[in-house]
């Protein structure tokens, strides 16, 4: 009897041996299949420039810099969210419950995003926009993050991370750009008349 037990028990870690190192190959393709849909690093701690679009098309930005540049010139905050793709907590951004004139620009390079035209209140938590400023200001990709798929927005010039959209926006465009304030420099209509 003492043989059996020992066998199954055997058995049984074999198995789960088994199974682990299976997933640990279904992660590894899972990684080299979606190699390029994010932002990257190098070794020597640069962004790569080139990431791949919702579409699977390739994108490059403008601004290339490595993330120690980067530090020197954002907040810790601001680094989190727009360079390691960091979501602030809900109904506590500057630009939520904000309805001044304007333009809302890339904290990270000062790139026009949105304007005040497009905001509207979701009531989501966080700024929303029912299209940006110009479709070729921001750019999408596939975001498989937290066990949910989404689609990722970001800056068109430097890549930094804005947020998510969703389809569940207002006429005209039925979508709904939910960003991160502190994403977000906004500049006062009679600030850009200058």
């Amino acid at each position: 009897m003492k043989h059996i037990h020992i066998v199954m028990i055997g058995l049984l870690i074999a198995g789960t041996s088994c199974q682990a190192q299976e997933q640990k190959q279904e992660q590894a393709q899972i990684q080299e299949e979606n190699c390029g849909d994010e932002l990257m690093l190098a070794k020597d701690g640069s962004s790569v420039s080139t990431v791949k679009s919702a579409s699977g098309e390739s994108m490059s930005f403008a601004i290339d810099k490595n993330n120690d540049e980067w530090k020197n010139e954002l907040s810790p905050e601001e680094f989190r969210v727009l360079r390691e793709k960091g979501t602030e907590v809900a109904y506590t951004g500057k630009y939520y419950k904000f309805d001044k004139d304007g333009v809302y620009r890339c904290a990270g390079c000062g790139h026009t995003l949105f304007t005040s035209t497009e905001k509207y209140h979701s009531g989501s938590g966080w700024p929303s926009f029912y299209a940006p400023a110009e479709e070729e200001t921001v750019v999408t990709q596939r975001d498989e993050s937290h066990g949910m798929v989404r689609v990722e927005v970001m800056c068109a010039n430097c890549g930094g991370h804005l947020g998510h959209v969703f389809e569940d926006g207002p006429r005209p465009t039925g979508l709904r750009y939910c960003i991160n304030s502190v994403s977000l420099e906004f500049k006062e209509e009679s600030d850009n008349e200058e």
